[in-house]
């Protein structure tokens, strides 16, 4: 094993790795060196251990420029002052370990803020959607039983309404960006804290909700404890390995809502642990996000397949005067990626891609662009043989190569849990091993490589034959007047359901008769004719989710309504 090899695998070079590699005894600088590198990952560790892993950094290059955005900027001195200032405040007002705060913010230093305090001072976050409705927002902020409230005013109205909804108001509010009615302004409260680091830091952790696809959303929580926190710092994950980060030169682009799961994680938690800074985008623009990168040297980022999609629809002579020569590790997930596009998007930037397949719930696979290319699709062969399978409706085991839903294994130690809701913790796993599902359906190859077909509660049946919508869109989205696509399900009295297209056209392009029938052709010469669609539709914006994920349900509310149960009706955008 190379030093590098052995760094990627979380554990600094050995005497003996160094002295192998070169052939010859190390020298005494070469041990001292490697020695340092022992002590300082130790103690980086140990400060895992506590939640003052941005602590640790902001000594070691308290002038790095850790938050970039359009609210402002923070260097990790900063950064870590602040989050000492917030700990203390919200201490003073009663909040400690063990309590609860929701965080309800856009893109902007006090979000990083609010999460590194609570960090340190045992508190468990939500971060909650600011996209939802007031009555939304209080049903996490009372099932989560939170104790304290950070709200940006750019969302006052629906943060009001929610604290009106609640049953009892938390006590401890505080406005970033504004004023919200009945909050403090959190910089008046931060600012007469002392910002050196805490002398009792204890380690906290997020909790966040799942999209609620049925029924109400349910927070999924894993507790830490110190000795997971360390476990955590010490064994990298396949992604973090694959990363690379070298502090002292690497940014990130933030791309995505950081009150979602993947940005969260990938994008602000990840890097600023690495001691690396985040650029942090408003909200998503495809030329934006290209001279982002150029301007700041972005080395990384995380994205959504619609991104990418976005990204290529730029001319290419426009793409190509972009310096993008540091982009080096683009990590996406979320959503299902067409080969087509994946395949332009390596084509284009080199074999700097990345794939995960995970959710809030787990973990399970990775892919880098070599070998995806190799099996083209794939999100990756899973780390062990015993960690993912694919089980009948029967939950019974089905060969390779059979599709069936996909099962991932849990860890033995630090699984999820469903906040206040053990029937559903234990109804999500199977066995005493611990597999859950995230409802997708795939299968295993030979080689044992994972492909996704797509999700249960979207599966299409006519006929009694399975359609997997996102089979369709894929081909869809090659059509040069595609723009975006929605594949549903539709009743139909001949075969239980027949397949809708739903397409938001290219800039500049019309509906008309005559393109839907060239589209259904255009499938027809590409799929069986059973998986295409019988009809298409025009919208001028299909509803996704901010994390990139097609929201079907709602698409195909559009056309089965209570007073058109058919779907055979133009929806009104």
């Amino acid at each position: 094993m190379t030093d590098t090899q052995a760094g990627r695998q979380g554990a600094p070079a050995t005497q003996g790795d160094i002295a192998e590699r070169q052939g010859a005894p190390a020298t005494q600088s070469e041990v001292e060196d490697t020695d340092a590198k022992a002590r300082r990952r130790e103690a980086r560790i140990h400060a895992a251990q506590t939640g003052m892993t941005l602590a640790w950094w902001a000594r070691q290059q308290p002038e790095r420029p850790a938050i970039i955005s359009d609210a402002g900027d923070r260097t990790f001195g900063e950064l870590n002052a602040n989050a000492n200032r917030a700990a203390q405040a919200l201490r003073a007002r009663g909040l400690g370990a063990g309590d609860s705060l929701s965080l309800i913010c856009s893109n902007r230093p006090e979000f990083a803020e609010t999460l590194a305090a609570c960090q340190r001072i045992g508190v468990r976050l939500t971060t909650v959607n600011w996209h939802l409705t007031g009555p939304e927002m209080a049903y996490i902020i009372e099932d989560s039983e939170a104790k304290a409230v950070v709200g940006d005013a750019r969302f006052a109205p629906a943060i009001e309404a929610a604290i009106a909804e609640v049953a009892t108001s938390p006590p401890i509010l505080f406005a970033v960006g504004g004023p919200i009615d009945g909050f403090e302004d959190y910089a008046t409260a931060i600012a007469p804290q002392d910002g050196a680091d805490i002398d009792d830091p204890v380690v906290g952790r997020t909790m966040l909700y799942t999209s609620g696809t049925t029924g109400r959303p349910k927070g999924v929580d894993r507790p830490v404890t110190a000795a997971a926190a360390a476990e955590a710092a010490r064994t990298p994950t396949a992604t973090q390995a694959a990363s690379r980060y070298n502090p002292a030169t690497d940014m990130h682009l933030c791309t995505g809502p950081l009150y979602h799961a993947a940005p969260l994680a990938f994008s602000l938690s990840g890097p600023l642990a690495a001691g690396v800074g985040v650029v942090v985008m408003d909200g998503w623009d495809a030329r934006l996000a290209l001279e982002l990168i150029e301007r700041h040297g972005i080395t990384h980022t995380h994205m959504v397949p619609t991104m990418f999609h976005r990204l290529l629809a730029i001319p290419e002579d426009e793409r190509n005067k972009r310096d993008l020569s540091k982009l080096r590790y683009v990590i996406h997930g979320a959503a299902p990626c067409p080969v087509q596009v994946k395949k332009a998007l390596i084509d284009w930037l080199g074999p700097v891609v990345y794939e995960y397949y995970a959710a809030t719930e787990g973990s399970g696979s990775f892919v880098d662009s070599e070998t995806w290319l190799t099996k083209p699709g794939t999100v990756g062969k899973p780390a062990t043989d015993d960690h993912v399978r694919i089980l009948d409706e029967d939950k019974q085991e089905l060969p390779r190569n059979e599709v069936g839903t996909v099962y991932l294994k849990a860890p033995a130690t630090g699984r999820f849990r469903y906040y206040k809701d053990d029937a559903k913790t234990t109804s999500s796993y199977l066995g005493d091993e611990g597999y859950f599902t995230l409802g997708d359906h795939g299968y295993l190859d030979d080689d044992g490589y994972l492909f996704l077909t797509g999700r249960s509660a979207e599966l299409i049946i006519s006929g009694g034959v399975n359609i997997y919508p996102a089979e369709v869109d894929a081909v869809l989205l090659t059509h040069p007047a595609v723009g975006d696509v929605g594949v549903i399900g539709i009743p139909s009295g001949d075969w239980g359901e027949e397949v809708k297209a739903v397409v938001e056209l290219k800039a500049g392009i019309e509906p008309s008769l005559e393109l839907a029938g060239e589209l259904v052709e255009f499938c027809r010469q590409r799929l069986a004719h059973f998986k295409c669609p019988r009809t298409v539709d025009f919208l001028d914006e299909l509803p996704r989710h901010d994390n990139g994920k097609l929201y079907r349900r709602k698409l195909r509310e559009l056309y089965v309504t209570d007073e058109d149960p058919t779907g055979h009706r133009t929806a009104q955008a």
